[in-house]
C-alpha cells in the first residue's frame, strides 16, 4: 500500500511537472480510492490543486473542484502546506479572482478562515499582497452582503496574523490606499483603532510614510505644470459584489473578438471628448465661483483611469481637502487671472489626454499624484476614527485574544509519513515550533507593554517625516495632540526644526502659539540649538559642500529671526549656545566645502583665463584693416565688424572679471559665517562672468568669421558653426544646473528640501 502510494504520488508530480493536466482530470474521475485528491506530491507538501493554482491553470483548478465536489471530498481544499498554506492562500496572494471564486464557494466559511503558521488567511494574504478584487469577493463570501460594518471583535482571527498586523496595517503599508479606504467602511471603527504587537496603528504607519504626501515629496519645475494639471478621483466605497456582477453582464461584448481594436480606439475618442468637454476652463471656473458664494467650495476630482466606479462621495471630507488646498496651493498671481490659469491647466490636460499619460515621466507624476489624494482621505479617515488621547485598552486586550487563540490548533486534514516512517503533521510541528511557553509568553506581554510606552504618538512621527498634512489635521480634531513629547522630551516643533522640516516649522509659526516653541528637550536643548546642530539626516543635499553649509546658516538664521530676541534659551544643560554647538558640529562640512570651492574655482580659472587670453588677441585685431590715409577699419559700416567689435570688448572684460573673483575665492579663509553671503555671491558672479565671456567669445568668432566668406556661402555657414560650437554649448549646459541650483539656493530664504533627494 505505501509503495503504491508512493508510485502514484510520483507518477503525479511527473504529469504535473510536464503540465499534462488532461491526465490529472482523469485520474481524479477514475479514483475510487479517493486518495488522489489528498495526495501530496511536493516536499513543500503541495497537491495537485495546489500546484494547479501556482501555474494558473483556471479551466483545470475549475474541472478538479466540480470533481471534488462530486464525490464530497470538499476537505482535501482544506490540505495546507509545510507553510500552512491552503491551495486558496495560493489563488488569493496571486491575485487570480477566478480561481478564488471557484474554491471558496465550495465552503466560505472554513476555506477563507483557515490560518497558515503566520497566522494569515486567505483574506490577510489578498490584503497583504493589493490584491482588491480578491479581498472584496472573499470579503462578501464570508460575510455576506452586510449593509453594516463588521465588527472587528467578530472576526480578529480572519483579519489578523500572529505579530499583531491587521489587514488595514498591510494595506498601509504597502500603499494600497483603495484597499484600505474599502476596509474603513467594511469593518468597525476598532479595526483602525487596532495595534499590532510593537503598539503601532495604521495611522502610525501612515505617518511614516512621506512620500505618500506632497509635503514629503519634491517636484521638478516642470513636473509641478503638469502635477497642478491632473485631476484624480477621490476614493468611493465599491458597491457591492452583485451589482459588480451585474455591470459586468451588461458590458458584455456583443461585438467580434477581431472589432476589439476598433471598438477601443473609439472608446477611447469618446472618452477624451467627455473629459475635455467637462473640463472647459469656463465651466470650470462658472462652477467654482458659484461654490464660492456659497460658501460650499469642494475639489472636484475626476479619475481617468477608473470611471466605472460609481458611488457617492464622502461627503464629510470637504474641510479637510480645503485645508489641504490652502496649505500648498499659494498662488504667485492675482484672483483675476484665474481663468488663464485654468486654460493653462486645461491644456496640459488635453495633451494628457492625447498622448493617453504614454510617457513614462508622466505616469510616474500621476501615479504620484493619485497616491496623494488618496493617501488625504486615508489619514482623515483614520484620524477622525482614532482614539490617541481617550482611555481605551482595545490594543490590549486584542494581544490577549490573539495569545489565547494562537495556542488553537489549525486544522489540518493530512498525513505524513517521514522517513522513519512515523506520522507526522507538518502544520502542526511548525506551529509547535513557534509556540512559546508561558513564562515567556508572560515576558514578551511585559515587554510589549514596556515599549507601546515608549511609541511616539502619530503627530510625533509625522513631525519628524514632515507630513504637514497630518500635523495639520491632527491638530485641527485634537488640540491637545501640541502637547505630545517622544522620550526625549521633544515636541513637534524641536522635531520639525532638527529634521529640517521648512515647511511643516513655517504651518507651526501661522498657529502663533508660541508656548509650544518656548520647549526644550532632556538634554536643555531649545529649538535653536537644534537648528545649529548638524544631524545625520539632511533634507537639502543640493550639490556642493559649499551649498550645503550655506543652507544650514541660513536654516539657523531662519529659526533665530522667527522669534522675538531673546526668546530661546542661552545654555543647554551643557552650558552651550547655539552658536557654540553651530562651530562645533559643522566643522567637517566648512573644511569639505573650501575643499569644494577651491577644486570650482580652480577648475573656472583655468577656463577663464584661457578666454581672456584669446578675448584679449582678438579684440586687438581689426578685420580687414585700417585705410592709410585716415586709420578708420575698412569695414567698420558692416553690422558684423559692430557685432564683432563690441562682443570681443565685452568677453575681454568678463573673462578678467571672472579670474579675479575666482582667485578671491582661492584666496579666501573658509570661515563658517564666509559662506553665508560672501562666497556664495562670489561665486554667482564669477560664475556669470564665465557664462558670458563665452557667450560672447562665441558671436565674436561668427561675426569675424561672417568677413572670409563669401556672399554665397553666407548661409551654408551656420550650420558649420553649430557643429563648431556644439562641444562648448554642451560645456555651458553641463554647468547650468550648478548655476541655477547656487542662485536658488542665494536668493531663496527659507531653506527647502531638494527634489532631487525626494523619496518615491
Amino acid at each position: 500500500m505505501k509503495m503504491e502510494m508512493e508510485n502514484i504520488n510520483k507518477y503525479l508530480f511527473r504529469i504535473c511537472m510536464e503540465g499534462k493536466w488532461n491526465k490529472v482530470i482523469e485520474m481524479y474521475k477514475n479514483d475510487n480510492t479517493k486518495t488522489t485528491q489528498k495526495a501530496r506530491i511536493k516536499r513543500s507538501g503541495d497537491t495537485c490543486m495546489h500546484i494547479a493554482v501556482s501555474n494558473e491553470q483556471e479551466d483545470v483548478v475549475e474541472q478538479l473542484v466540480k470533481l471534488i465536489c462530486s464525490v464530497g471530498e470538499q476537505d482535501s481544499l482544506k490540505i495546507q502546506n509545510v507553510k500552512g498554506n491552503t491551495a486558496l492562500h495560493f489563488a488569493a496572494s496571486m491575485g487570480n479572482l477566478r480561481m478564488c471564486n471557484y474554491i471558496a464557494r465550495v465552503d466560505p466559511s472554513s476555506l477563507v478562515s483557515i490560518r497558515n503558521v503566520d497566522g494569515e488567511t486567505p483574506l490577510f494574504l489578498a490584503a497583504l499582497h493589493g490584491r482588491k478584487q480578491v479581498f472584496m469577493s472573499l470579503h462578501h463570501l464570508y460575510f455576506g452582503m452586510m449593509s453594516i460594518p463588521v465588527k472587528y471583535s467578530d472576526c480578529t482571527r480572519i483579519v489578523t496574523r500572529n505579530d499583531g498586523d491587521t489587514i488595514l496595517h498591510c494595506a498601509v503599508a504597502g500603499n494600497y490606499f483603495d484597499l484600505a479606504f474599502q476596509m474603513i467602511h467594511k469593518y468597525d471603527e476598532h479595526l483602525v483603532k487596532s495595534k499590532n504587537k510593537e503598539g503601532l496603528s495604521p495611522l502610525h504607519l501612515l505617518a511614516s510614510k512621506p512620500s505618500a504626501f506632497k509635503s514629503g515629496s519634491r517636484l521638478g519645475r516642470y513636473e509641478k505644470i503638469i502635477y497642478k494639471g491632473i485631476i484624480i478621483k477621490e476614493l468611493e466605497v465599491d458597491p457591492s459584489c452583485e451589482e459588480l456582477c451585474e455591470r459586468k453582464d451588461k458590458n458584455t461584448n456583443n461585438y467580434p473578438e477581431n472589432y476589439r481594436t476598433c471598438i477601443n480606439i473609439l472608446r477611447a475618442i469618446g472618452k477624451s471628448a467627455s473629459i475635455v468637454a467637462y473640463k472647459l476652463p469656463l465651466k470650470r471656473f462658472l462652477t467654482k465661483m458659484k461654490f464660492a458664494r456659497k460658501d460650499q467650495s469642494r475639489t472636484q476630482i475626476i479619475d481617468l483611469e477608473a470611471p466605472e466606479k460609481i458611488a457617492k462621495p464622502n461627503r464629510q471630507e470637504t474641510k479637510s481637502s480645503q485645508s489641504e488646498a490652502r496649505a500648498w496651493s499659494h498662488p504667485s498671481f492675482p484672483v483675476n487671472y484665474k481663468c488663464c490659469i485654468d486654460f493653462i491647466t486645461f491644456v496640459f490636460l488635453l495633451m494628457l489626454v492625447i498622448f493617453g499619460k504614454g510617457s513614462t515621466k508622466l505616469n510616474q507624476i500621476w501615479r504620484k499624484k493619485e497616491k496623494h489624494v488618496w493617501s488625504i482621505q486615508i489619514m482623515n479617515e483614520l484620524v477622525k476614527r482614532a482614539c490617541m488621547y481617550e482611555f481605551d485598552d482595545y490594543g490590549s486586550k486584542l494581544h490577549q485574544e490573539l495569545s489565547d487563540k494562537v495556542d488553537e490548533t489549525v486544522s489540518c486534514n493530512f498525513e505524513i509519513l517521514d522517513e522513519d516512517g512515523d506520522i507526522t503533521s507538518p502544520v502542526a510541528s511548525a506551529i509547535q515550533e513557534q509556540q512559546p511557553s508561558t513564562t515567556k509568553g508572560e515576558t514578551q506581554q511585559q515587554k510589549i507593554g514596556d515599549e507601546e510606552d515608549k511609541v511616539e504618538t502619530p503627530i510625533l512621527i509625522a513631525a519628524k517625516n514632515g507630513i504637514t498634512e497630518m500635523v495639520e489635521k491632527i491638530l485641527e480634531l485634537f488640540h491637545v495632540a501640541v502637547h505630545d513629547i517622544d522620550v526625549n522630551k521633544k515636541n513637534i516643533v524641536l522635531l520639525a526644526v532638527e529634521n529640517r522640516q521648512s515647511h511643516l516649522y513655517e504651518f507651526l509659526l501661522k498657529r502663533k502659539n508660541l508656548h509650544m516653541f518656548y520647549k526644550v528637550d532632556n538634554e536643555g536643548n531649545s529649538a535653536l540649538h537644534l537648528a545649529a546642530k548638524l544631524g545625520d539626516y539632511k533634507p537639502w543635499l543640493i550639490p556642493g559642500a559649499a551649498l550645503q553649509m550655506h543652507w544650514e546658516i541660513k536654516w539657523y538664521l531662519f529659526v533665530k529671526e522667527s522669534m522675538p530676541p531673546h526668546f530661546f534659551r542661552r545654555n543647554n544643560n551643557k552650558k552651550k549656545t547655539p552658536r557654540d554647538i553651530f562651530y562645533e558640529t559643522h566643522k567637517d562640512l566648512v573644511k569639505s566645502g573650501g575643499e569644494w570651492l577651491n577644486k570650482i574655482a580652480e577648475s573656472c580659472s583655468m577656463v577663464s583665463a584661457l578666454i581672456a587670453t584669446v578675448a584679449f588677441a582678438t579684440s586687438s585685431t581689426i578685420p580687414g584693416g585700417v585705410e592709410e590715409g585716415t586709420g578708420h577699419p575698412i569695414l567698420e559700416k558692416k553690422p558684423a565688424f559692430i557685432v564683432f567689435s563690441i562682443t570681443s570688448l565685452f568677453a575681454l572684460c568678463c573673462s578678467v572679471t571672472s579670474v579675479v573673483v575666482f582667485l578671491s575665492i582661492l584666496t579666501s579663509r573658509y570661515e563658517a559665517r564666509d559662506f553665508g553671503k560672501n562666497l556664495p555671491r562670489k561665486l554667482i558672479l564669477g560664475l556669470t562672468s564665465l557664462f558670458m565671456s563665452i557667450a560672447c567669445m562665441l558671436v565674436s568668432f561668427c561675426a569675424g568669421h561672417l568677413f572670409v566668406i563669401k556672399d554665397e556661402l553666407v548661409y551654408t555657414a551656420f550650420p558649420v558653426y553649430g557643429i563648431t560650437l556644439l562641444p562648448m554649448t554642451l560645456f555651458v549646459l553641463a554647468q547650468f544646473p550648478l548655476y541655477f541650483d547656487l542662485l536658488w539656493a542665494t536668493f531663496t530664504k527659507v531653506p527647502t528640501s531638494s527634489y532631487k533627494t525626494a523619496p518615491f
